[in-house]
C-alpha cells in the first residue's frame, strides 16, 4: 500500500486528495490540519439563522475542470449563484456599475467550506484536525535520517512530527498545502539533508502576501441596492471589497442584511494587532459611506476575522518545486498557481493530485 502524507486541509489539499483516492484506490491518505475547520481561506461561519463566508467569498467559473468538478462530479444540492452583479467604487466612494456581471459566482446555502467537506467526503482519507506540524523529516528505507546520497535508493520516505509529539508516517508522498510563509518555515526546519532545501526555502520564502482584515456587519433591515458586492479598482481605499451575504439563497433571512467588509492590504497591515472593536466601527463607518446609508454605521451584529497571509502577490519559482517532485514532495495552493483565487487553488490541487497518483 501506498501511504500519502497532506499538511493543511485546504481547498487545494481537498482537490488533491479526491484525485489520488479517486485513481489509486488502494492509496492510503492522511491528512493534518493545524485548525479545526475545512477548506483554509474559504471559510463559513454560522450565525443563530445567518450563514456566511467571511474569507473567498465565492468561487468563480474560471477554469473548466473547476466548473466540472462542481457542478458535475460532485453533488450540486445546496450549489447556490449569486446573480446580482459585482459593482466598483474608487477612492473619493464614488460607485459605479460594471464588473462580473455575467460571470458565476458559486457558493453552498451551507457555505463555502462544503467545497472541501464535499471532497474529503468522497474518500478514504484519515483528516486530523487541530493537529499542527512541527516537524517535517526525511527518512530512509530502514527508518533512519535520509538525504543527500541516500535518496538515490528509490526507499526513502517522509515522517511529520506534530506538536503533541505524535509521529505520522511514513508516507511514500508529501504534500505541503500551508500558505507559502507557513511552508517555508516547515523546510527551513525540516531534517533532510539535500541542498535542494535550502534552494526550495529560498523560493518559497519570497513569496510575498497581503494581509486582510475582515468585519462581519449584521442588520435587522434590508437594502435596497442593485449590486451583490462593490470591490475598490484604484486600490486607494481603505476597504478593498464589500459584499452582501443575503444575495446568497440560505445565508441570510428575508427582510436582513449582512455584509463582509474586507479593508485593503496596506490598512489591514496597520490595524492588524489593533483593538478589534475599533476597526469593526471604522470598517463599519466606511460601509456606511460608501453604499450611502448611515444606518450601517451602526450594525446590531458583528464579527471578524484577520487573515494575515491573505493573498499571495505573486507566484513561487516553480524550478525547485518542480524539482521537489522527484523526492516525492509537492508544494501546492493558490501560490503555487500564482494567483490568490479559490479555483486557482482547487485547479493546481487537482494538477497536484495527478502528478502523484501518476507517480504511485
Amino acid at each position: 500500500m501506498t501511504h500519502v502524507g497532506i499538511v493543511g486541509a485546504g481547498a487545494g489539499a481537498a482537490a488533491a486528495a479526491f484525485v489520488i483516492d479517486s485513481t489509486v484506490p488502494d492509496a492510503d491518505v492522511t491528512v493534518l490540519e493545524k485548525s479545526g475547520g475545512l477548506c483554509g481561506r474559504a471559510a463559513t461561519r454560522r450565525h443563530d439563522d445567518l450563514t456566511y463566508d467571511y474569507g473567498a467569498n465565492y468561487l468563480k467559473s474560471d477554469d473548466d475542470r473547476v466548473v466540472e468538478l462542481i457542478t458535475e462530479t460532485l453533488d450540486d444540492e445546496g450549489l447556490v449563484d449569486v446573480t446580482d452583479p459585482v459593482y466598483t467604487f474608487e477612492a473619493d466612494g464614488a460607485v459605479s456599475p460594471g464588473r462580473d456581471a455575467d460571470d458565476h459566482k458559486w457558493s453552498y446555502r451551507r457555505g463555502l467550506t462544503q467545497i472541501a467537506k464535499r471532497l474529503f467526503g468522497r474518500t478514504d482519507a484519515t483528516v486530523h484536525r487541530r493537529t499542527r506540524v512541527e516537524t517535517v523529516r526525511r527518512v530512509d528505507g530502514a527508518g533512519g535520517a535520509g538525504g543527500g546520497a541516500d535518496e538515490a535508493n528509490g526507499d526513502d520516505r517522509w515522517e511529520l512530527d506534530d506538536a503533541d509529539g505524535e509521529t505520522h508516517g511514513p508516507f511514500d508522498a508529501l504534500l505541503l498545502n500551508p500558505p507559502a510563509p507557513q511552508t517555508a518555515e516547515l523546510l527551513r526546519t525540516a531534517e533532510w539533508d539535500d541542498p535542494l532545501r535550502e534552494t526550495l526555502v529560498e523560493a518559497v520564502g519570497s513569496v510575498e502576501y497581503g494581509s486582510v482584515w475582515t468585519a462581519v456587519l449584521h442588520y435587522p433591515f434590508s437594502l435596497d441596492v442593485p449590486y451583490y458586492a462593490l470591490v475598490n479598482t484604484d486600490k486607494e481605499h481603505a476597504v478593498g471589497w464589500i459584499s452582501r451575504e443575503e444575495c446568497k439563497a440560505g445565508h441570510v433571512p428575508d427582510g436582513e442584511t449582512l455584509l463582509v467588509v474586507q479593508a485593503n492590504g496596506a490598512w489591514s497591515a496597520a490595524h492588524y494587532d489593533d483593538d478589534p472593536a475599533r476597526n469593526v466601527d471604522a470598517l463599519a463607518a466606511h460601509a456606511a459611506d460608501i453604499i450611502g446609508d448611515d444606518r450601517l454605521a451602526d450594525p446590531a451584529w458583528t464579527d471578524h476575522q484577520g487573515w494575515r497571509y491573505a493573498l499571495p502577490e505573486g507566484g513561487v519559482d516553480r524550478g525547485p518545486v518542480d524539482s521537489a517532485r522527484d523526492v516525492g514532495l509537492y508544494l501546492l495552493g493558490d501560490w503555487v498557481a500564482g494567483e490568490g483565487r479559490l479555483h486557482a487553488a482547487i485547479a493546481n490541487g487537482l494538477d497536484a493530485g495527478e502528478r502523484v497518483a501518476y507517480r504511485i
